[in-house]
């Protein structure tokens, strides 16, 4: 049970193990898919599904430190990347770059897979938003895998969505309600490991079977980030908050992206999960008509100036004390420069 505290948005205790149901589903699931995979890759899921299941699972029930909890990622993520299933073996001339070596795929694809399992359990704040940004994504990879006649990642997305489905009509429930339950760590710990793993194998595809794609070859990176935009830009934004606060950037906090929408707009979870949810969706949609005729440069700078532009409308809302503190100092700052102005602008007048 999860014990409402300052940071909490609920107001009673709530069951936190949705994401039991997520794994049981998966593991269950991959047992008939395993045929599907060319390079037997149901194999590889399960130890990693597994230890994150368990460390999730912990962490539920007795909160492990950050640390403990990325070191169960990385050896879950060798399982995956030693799979040659989602070997990287080009950029196909995203910024120029073609072949890459095989130790820059591990470290690469090491950093990608942590980097999204992370980001999209640092989403899992308010009702819903897991769930809907969850489902979005995994829309889009079922349609991809769909078009490049990847069945069994398309399989998996599925299933994972009908997980997800199923979940967030009790996620959605009323707090009074019997029925309400949290996916906890354990179904975010899940849900970013699938995801990450759909990402890279989006990335490892063939050049054959992106010719079915209705976006250029060498805008797949740009794709795969639009894809993930919310969670990723969540993440590195309050991080970077953290940061510049001089506080550890795994420190919590209600500085996320979400909080603002509940806490200064006064949405309710529902309607800021739809919001946020609705712009991923449509913020694909646009990438990947831009993507059909623009080139990286090009993509890349709308892809920098979106994530400036909401960097700066969000940071206006981080009310938090340090920022308030910051924002003081910054205001004195100025004044002072303004006033040593006047008075040098007065010496000369006389």
């Amino acid at each position: 049970m999860d014990n409402p505290n300052n940071r909490s948005s609920h107001l009673k205790k709530t069951p936190t193990l949705g994401g039991v149901s997520f794994f049981y589903t998966l593991v269950f699931a991959l047992f008939f898919l395993r045929g599907w995979g060319e390079y037997d890759e149901a194999i590889y899921f399960i130890p990693g599904l597994t230890i994150l299941f368990i460390i999730g699972l912990k962490d539920d029930l007795v909160v492990l430190s950050p640390y403990t909890k990325l070191i169960a990622q990385l050896i879950a993520i060798l399982f995956i990347i030693s799979n040659d299933s989602f070997t990287i073996e080009s950029l196909n001339g995203f910024l120029g770059v073609d072949d890459i070596p095989i130790y820059a795929y591990y470290i690469v694809s090491g950093f990608i897979m942590l980097t999204i399992i992370n980001a999209y359990n640092l989403i899992d704040g308010i009702d819903g938003l897991a769930a809907i940004v969850g489902i979005v994504i995994l829309i889009i990879y079922s349609a991809i895998f769909y078009m490049t006649q990847e069945y069994f990642f398309l399989l998996l997305s599925l299933t994972l969505n009908g997980c997800l489905i199923a979940f967030l009509k009790f996620n959605l429930a009323s707090s009074e309600s019997k029925e309400k339950i949290f996916m906890g760590d354990t179904g975010s710990l899940i849900v970013g490991f699938i995801i990450s793993i759909l990402t890279l194998k989006f990335l490892a595809l063939s050049p054959e079977k992106y010719d079915s794609l209705p976006f250029l070859i060498e805008n797949i990176p740009l794709i795969a980030i639009s894809i993930l935009i919310v969670p990723l830009f969540d993440t590195a934004r309050v991080f970077t908050i953290r940061l510049a606060n001089k506080k550890s950037p795994f420190s919590p906090d209600r500085n996320h992206t979400h909080h603002i929408l509940i806490d200064y707009f006064k949405f309710s979870h529902k309607k800021a999960s739809f919001i946020i949810g609705g712009f991923n969706l449509v913020f694909v949609y646009f990438f990947i008509i831009l993507g059909s005729a623009s080139y990286n440069f090009w993509l890349a700078t709308v892809l920098v100036m979106t994530v400036i532009v909401l960097g700066y409308i969000f940071y206006r809302f981080d009310y938090s004390f340090s920022n308030i503190k910051r924002r003081i100092r910054f205001k004195r700052k100025m004044n002072n420069v303004k006033e040593k102005g006047r008075r040098f602008v007065h010496k000369k007048k006389k």
